[in-house]
C-alpha cells in the first residue's frame, strides 16, 4: 500500500480492540507521524497493534494552533494520521478544522473507514434507520439541554445522541420533561465492551431502571429517541414557538390569549399546553 503524503482519517475501535480494520493498522504502521486526541490513551492502541510512529497531540484546545504545522509536514511529503479517543475522527471528536484548512489548501485527506458508535448503536436499536438525526453531545447546562432538546418534539426521524456517565441522570430527566413519560426510547451502554447494555423502554421505566441502578449510570451512552408517527401542522409549531417567546414576557393566559389572535387556535387548549411547558398542568387560571 503506498502512504503518499497525505491526511488519513483513521477510525480505531470504541471498545473491542478487535474492531480495528485491517486497513486502518497497516497505514497506522506506515505513516511518518499519528496526531492523536490524548497521546497517553492512543498509545495503549499503538502498543497492542506493534505501531511505531511518532505521536503527536491534537486535541480540542491546540487544533487550531497545531493544524498548519500538521499540513506543512505533509506538503514537505510527510504521511499523517488523525485518530481520536475511539471511533470516527471528527464525530464529536476534534479534527475538523485540521481537514477543512488540509482541503483549501490542497492536501489530499483519505478516509480510513471504522467504528463509529452513532451508526453501531442505531443498526441494533430496533428503531427505523433509513432516516435519523445525530445531534452529538447535549449542552451540559440543564436550561440549555431543554432547549435543544426542545427542537426535536416534533421530529419523525429517529434522533441520536451522545452522554456522558455524569449526565446520563439529568439528561433522562430533560427528555422526559420535554417528551413525556411515555415516548420511546433506546439506550446503548458501553458498545462492544464486556458491560454492554442495549436497552429500549418509555422515557418514565428507563428513568426509573437507571436511577435505581448505579451500573447503569457508568460509561459512554448513546441515546436513541423515536420519532413521532406524525409531524403537527404548520400553525401548532408556530404556536409552540410562541408561546415559549411570550411565556417569558407575560402570564401565560395573556400569551395564551395573543398567540390565538395572532396564530390561531383555542384560549384553552393554548393555556393548557402553556402550564404543561412550564410543569404547572392543573394550576388555577392566573389572572
Amino acid at each position: 500500500m503506498n502512504t503518499e503524503a497525505s491526511l488519513y482519517i483513521v477510525a480505531t475501535p470504541i471498545g473491542n480492540l478487535d474492531d480495528i480494520t485491517l486497513r486502518a493498522v497497516e497505514i497506522l504502521k506506515k505513516v511518518d507521524f499519528i496526531a492523536a486526541e490524548d497521546t497517553r490513551h492512543s498509545q495503549r492502541l499503538m502498543n497492542h497493534l506493534g505501531v511505531t510512529a511518532r505521536m503527536m497531540a491534537l486535541h480540542e484546545h491546540n487544533e487550531r494552533d497545531k493544524s498548519q504545522a500538521l499540513i506543512d509536514k505533509i506538503k514537505e511529503g510527510k504521511s499523517i494520521a488523525l485518530v481520536s479517543d475511539a471511533g470516527t475522527p471528527l464525530i464529536s471528536d476534534p479534527g475538523y478544522f485540521l481537514v477543512k484548512l488540509a482541503r483549501e489548501q490542497g492536501v489530499r485527506v483519505v478516509p480510513i473507514p471504522g467504528v463509529s458508535a452513532v451508526v453501531t448503536a442505531l443498526s441494533v436499536s430496533g428503531l427505523p434507520s433509513d432516516r435519523f438525526v445525530f445531534e452529538g453531545f447535549l449542552p451540559a447546562k440543564q436550561g440549555g439541554k431543554i432547549k435543544r432538546l426542545e427542537a426535536f418534539l416534533y421530529e419523525t426521524r429517529t434522533v441520536i445522541f451522545y452522554e456522558s456517565p455524569h449526565r446520563i441522570v439529568d439528561t433522562l430527566e430533560a427528555m422526559d420533561e420535554v417528551y413525556g413519560s411515555e415516548r420511546y426510547l433506546v439506550i446503548a451502554r458501553e458498545l462492544t465492551k464486556t458491560f454492554e447494555t442495549i436497552k429500549g423502554d418509555s422515557l418514565g421505566a428507563l428513568r426509573e431502571w437507571v436511577d435505581g441502578d448505579l451500573n447503569q449510570q457508568k460509561g459512554e451512552f448513546v441515546l436513541l429517541l423515536e420519532g413521532v408517527v406524525e409531524s403537527p401542522d404548520v400553525s401548532t409549531i408556530e404556536q409552540d414557538k410562541m408561546l415559549t417567546l411570550l411565556m417569558a414576557e407575560m402570564p401565560i393566559k395573556k400569551a395564551s390569549k395573543i398567540v390565538s389572535e395572532l396564530v390561531g387556535g383555542n384560549k384553552k387548549d393554548l393555556y393548557q399546553r402553556a402550564l404543561e411547558k412550564q410543569g404547572r398542568a392543573g394550576s388555577k387560571v392566573d389572572g
